[in-house]
């Protein structure tokens, strides 16, 4: 009866709009307290421990590095190269959009710093050449949830957290899958943009791209840093995001020129502000979980599955329409938090590499930010076009179901994602 009524406070609780972070703390605190074994102080102990972990400290860390580099205008170098070499494409600025999320995944691993800082600059130009909003919000929004998708990516800095999975697996893990949800949108554009008749630009010549590759190629640089100094070993993923502040830190002051001293504190500010929403939303999702503990939501999902005549694909379809549901309403790090503990024993016992299962939970979770009525990603670019929440689904909707056609062909293909991880750590698996 007690579980009953804590779902219905945590739904009552969202449907009348009070934040999730809030609403997960809520639930804790009033389902602890409801228990006399547990004392209230394990809430708080617990959000203390679900902070206190080295891996996490990347989270902050690499929202610093992608302010910074929004800051530094280092979006707008990459958008040039971007638009040099699919501008002529019909449809070629909607082509850069996607082109340049997936650059951009490689520099920032925010899909929301993505959002902000191309969509800023692409959504009004395509607006002017003749885009309607709908497709320049759509395309804004569905292509940077590539940045949660190719390495780095903080979610996946979590998930490691949690389940104990190396992280340079997971990000190796990732960039077949991301490639693949970009070109599949840059697909779905070319298809669209016959029909609409979008514009394109003139081809240039080979000196103007290189001229163009030159001039981004510090910020092209920053994934092969970070994920190439985490693969061989050389520092962690914390140390290789504080390397990645420090990195795009002395491109924007003495590269680019497009930083200065006074621009820092702004910087770190909002960096406080963007990096507190998560780690609290973290904090009382790991105080939730001891609550899920005490009723061993674990152990009955694993005896229902072991118990059941439901393989693998039952197992992967089921989780992948879960983590879509739930991330319509939740961010991808608190669901994490929540969740992941729960499924993977039962991933374990069905076989499944939890290297696979954290693609499969972080592409699904990526969906969520372009779905109402979280939809972060959505709601910012939204923003920036001044339009409703419903247009910009509408807008949204083509990408968005290539995104999930993709995550299936991932899912239950599992050496998509494991090829990559398996020829360059042989001895991880």
């Amino acid at each position: 009866m007690i579980e009953i009524a804590l779902v219905i406070l945590f739904v009552g609780l969202i449907a009348i709009g009070v934040p999730i972070a809030f609403s997960l703390g809520i639930v804790a605190y009033t389902g602890i307290a409801l228990i006399p074994a547990l004392p209230r102080v394990v809430v708080f102990v617990r959000m203390f421990h679900g902070l206190n972990s080295f891996v996490l400290l990347a989270v902050p860390l690499f929202i610093l590095a992608a302010n910074i580099m929004n800051q530094g205008k280092i979006s707008q170098k990459l958008i040039n190269f971007s638009l040099s070499l699919v501008g002529h494409i019909r449809g070629g600025l909607a082509h850069a959009n996607i082109l340049v999320s997936m650059f951009f995944a490689g520099v920032s691993g925010s899909s929301q710093a993505d959002t902000a800082g191309v969509g800023k600059i692409l959504i009004p130009s395509m607006e002017e050449s003749g885009y309607d909003k709908e497709t320049a919000v759509g395309v804004t929004a569905a292509s940077s949830t590539i940045g949660s998708i190719i390495p780095p990516s903080i979610v996946m800095v979590v998930y490691a957290g949690i389940s104990n999975t190396p992280v340079s697996a997971l990000f190796l893990a990732g960039i077949v899958p991301g490639v693949l949800v970009g070109l599949s949108m840059m697909a779905v554009v070319y298809a669209v943009a016959l029909r609409k008749n979008f514009p394109k630009v003139d081809a240039i010549d080979f000196r103007k791209i290189w001229q163009h590759f030159k001039e981004s190629l510090p910020a092209l640089l920053t994934p092969v840093i970070i994920v190439g100094g985490i693969v061989t070993g050389f520092y962690t993923a914390t140390e290789a995001a504080a390397f990645a502040c420090l990195y795009a830190l002395i491109i924007g002051l003495f590269v680019y020129k497009t930083i200065r001293l006074r621009d820092l504190p702004t910087i770190l500010i909002d960096t406080l502000k963007l990096s507190s929403l998560s780690l609290f939303a973290l904090a009382t999702a790991s105080a939730l979980g001891q609550l899920m503990a005490h009723y061993q939501i674990s152990r009955i999902i694993f005896d229902f599955f072991s118990g059941s005549a439901l393989g693998t694909g039952a197992f992967v379809g089921i989780i992948v329409l879960f983590f879509l549901f739930i991330g319509t309403f939740m961010d991808g790090i608190p669901a994490m938090i929540l969740f992941v503990p729960v499924i993977l024993p039962s991933a374990r016992a069905l076989g499944i590499d939890p290297v696979h299962l954290g693609i499969i939970v972080t592409m699904t979770l990526s969906m969520g930010l372009v779905t109402p009525p979280y939809g972060l990603c959505l709601l910012i670019a939204a923003s920036i076009s001044n339009i409703t929440i419903e247009r910009a689904f509408r807008g949204t909707l083509p990408y968005f179901m290539v995104a999930v056609a993709t995550l299936l062909l991932v899912a239950f293909f599992p050496d998509i994602v494991l090829t990559i991880p398996r020829l360059l750590m042989p001895s991880l698996f």
